[in-house]
């Protein structure tokens, strides 16, 4: 691009500035131009919304999209390139939805005032399969979600009330436009009235709206569903009945939606049926309904998070390893293994899920949670990427089939509860697109598309961003504590938490053990010994309180109050000086978005709610500082700082 082209971007961009609206356009406010003219191959429904989206939004006068097939065997599906030649940008791909995926990048670059176009642009995605899992209901009710009801399902006395088109657009082409390719519609919780003709038909509708945008559909199912539906008398996966069922409901399906993607599974946790209510395994219950999947293409993405069902009493953080490890290699190719990033449960911090060193015969998926179910839900900023970034240094890419992210979209207008919830959704998709982006990078897009290219206003908010995850961590649970929320809901403290009704793995008392000689769960090959199922050197290093990492210190040992900390100062002090700075951060953090008010002079809808959320985030981060350590303080035999 010449300089006389980047001055124009730049104008337009800053004229706009920080736009009034009430959040709904995410990412995608970009400014109406109707001046591009597009050189298009096709006239295909993915062709003709990458015209529209060029004509609309790109500031050129002329733009090419030019489909070569050739390109599949180094660019694959969903990879393009883009190539400047006097001012005239032509994007190139195999397919057309790597000509839409190349549209959408070349609206980011001008987005970000990107003026370095002399040398193309070549991109392909690390994962063929870049999923958001939506745990919503059937009664349009969303499991840990925080931004209204479900944009798929709702009911009334009639029965489905249908699905709005246009908000499914709009939630198709945001997903677009980060490299989403599926999306999974219902609870892993799954009722199994979603595979009836009624809610199948609404399957149906969906499909249609979100396939010209490259997203294929998938269903979480219960695993005892012919049995729940009065089909069969069992749902034992050896049963040759329940064999011809899901056969049959396989073939059903494909017939209404010929690329549907395949189903999720959770079984045998949480009270979930599953292979073992029959004497089965794992594999047994995957082959199965992989071999139903197998003739039309689809896959069987089977949840590891499983606990409770065969090893209880048993470290809850190794049950995963112990259930599957020894079935690595029994699994039919088209079964890929979904696990959390942790061990235990989207927690705050947590050492990465050792399933990823374990598991090496059978293809396996990263879950990560978007929703921010332990992290302050939707009335906390909390920039996740940072977090998954961290998880990426432990598991490299190459090591994963694909990524899945529970989502955190509803209804509310502005789809994610909290504006900066937005970008968490954005940052999934960027992440899932290319897993080696920096989250600085990621956070800088972000602000730039959302809200204005100031730098009065986006650095001192990248700044925010970047540090709220460790900020979180801090004023809830820092140096390896975890699991010490309120029942439930998982919203707030309580260290103290127990309930003789619960499993005792629910309880947070379980996990942080305190007592009057110290605090933390002993997971050295002293304790439940779940060191050993990490990869050298880790397990060493995770084994010896000297070298543990003081991020996971109370994750892995059992530690005395006055142990003395790398810093100097003793356990107990360490742990008050990181609630100190966890609330510290956050007062930071409001006095920032305080001094961002100019920027929203005819924005104040958006200003005003940031700023009640953050304003309460600061009262539950105190919240945390003095429950906590009031708690602990108890044990620790110390006045609280």
């Amino acid at each position: 691009m010449n300089k006389p082209l980047s001055i124009i971007i730049m104008a337009l961009l800053i004229a706009i500035g920080v736009r009034a609206n009430d959040g709904h356009q995410l990412w995608l406010g970009y400014p109406e131009l109707n001046q591009a003219k597009v050189n298009a191959p096709s006239t295909s429904a993915t062709i003709r919304i990458a015209v529209d989206e060029l004509h609309r939004y790109f500031v050129g006068r002329e733009v090419t999209l030019q489909k070569d097939p050739a390109l599949l065997s180094t660019l694959g599906n969903d990879g393009f390139t883009i190539a400047w030649a006097n001012d005239v940008p032509t994007i190139q791909a195999a397919t057309d939805i790597a000509l839409l995926y190349g549209t959408y990048e070349l609206l980011r670059q001008q987005q970000a005032i990107n003026t370095q176009h002399s040398s193309p642009i070549t991109q392909k995605p690390s994962f063929s399969l870049r999923l958001l899992n939506h745990w919503d209901n059937l009664d349009g009710t969303i499991e840990r979600g925080y931004a209204g009801k479900s944009i798929f399902w709702a009911e009334n006395q009639a029965g489905l009330s249908g699905v709005n088109t246009q908000h499914l657009i709009e939630y198709a082409r945001a997903n677009a436009s980060i490299g989403i390719n599926g999306t999974v519609l219902n609870n892993v919780n799954a009722s199994p009235k979603v595979l009836t003709k009624t809610y199948l038909n609404e399957v149906k509708r969906i499909a249609n709206i979100l396939r010209p945008y490259g997203i294929r559909v998938y269903l979480s199912i219960n695993f005892a569903s012919p049995m729940a539906l009065k089909a069969t008398k069992t749902a034992d996966p050896l049963d040759k009945s329940v064999m011809r069922w899901w056969k049959k409901k396989a073939d059903e399906i494909y017939k209404l939606i010929p690329d549907f993607g395949g189903f999720l599974v959770k079984a045998n946790s949480e009270g979930q049926p599953g292979p073992f209510d029959y004497n089965r395994s794992h594999a047994d219950g995957a082959n199965m309904l992989a071999d139903a999947l197998k003739p039309h293409g689809g896959i069987v993405m089977w949840r590891c998070f499983v606990y409770g069902a065969k090893h209880k009493g048993e470290d809850r953080v190794k049950q995963a390893v112990s259930e599957f490890k020894p079935l690595d290699g029994q699994f039919r190719d088209n079964v890929i293994l979904q696990t959390k990033n942790g061990p235990l449960d989207f927690q705050p911090r947590e050492p990465y899920s050792p399933i990823f060193d374990q598991i090496v015969q059978t293809p396996n998926m990263v879950e990560l949670q978007i929703t921010q179910e332990y992290l302050g839900q939707s009335r906390h900023l909390v920039y996740l990427a940072p977090m998954w970034r961290e998880f990426f240094t432990y598991v490299h890419p190459s090591k994963l089939r694909g990524i899945a992210g529970v989502a955190n979209i509803g209804d509310d207008a502005n789809w994610c509860g909290h504006h900066f919830s937005q970008a968490n959704w954005y940052a999934f998709g960027r992440l899932a697109w290319n897993p080696f982006l920096k989250s600085e990078r990621i956070a800088r897009e972000w602000l730039h598309q959302t809200f204005t290219h100031e730098k009065g206003f986006v650095e001192p908010m990248q700044r925010v961003m970047m540090e709220s995850r460790e900020a979180c961590v801090n004023y809830m649970m820092p140096l390896g504590l975890h699991h010490i929320f309120k029942f439930d809901h998982h919203y707030g403290p309580e260290p103290d938490g127990f309930k003789a009704e619960y499993p005792i793995e629910w309880c947070p008392v379980y996990y942080h053990k305190a007592d009057a000689q110290g605090v933390g769960f002993d997971r050295s090959s002293k304790g439940s010994d779940a060191v050993s199922q990490y990869r050298k050197p880790l397990n060493e290093i995770y084994n010896d309180l000297q070298t543990c990492p003081e991020e996971y210190l109370l994750w892995f040992h059992h530690v005395p109050w006055n142990y003395q900390m790398r810093s100097g100062l003793t356990l107990w002090q360490e742990m008050q000086e990181k609630y100190n700075n966890g609330v510290r951060d956050v007062e930071r953090f409001c006095l920032v978005w305080d001094n961002m008010k100019p920027y929203f002079q005819n924005d104040m809808q958006r200003w005003n709610e940031v700023k009640a959320r953050m304003d309460h985030q600061l009262e539950n981060a105190r919240e945390w500082h003095d429950v906590c350590l009031k708690y602990f303080g108890s044990f620790a035999n110390q006045s609280q700082k």
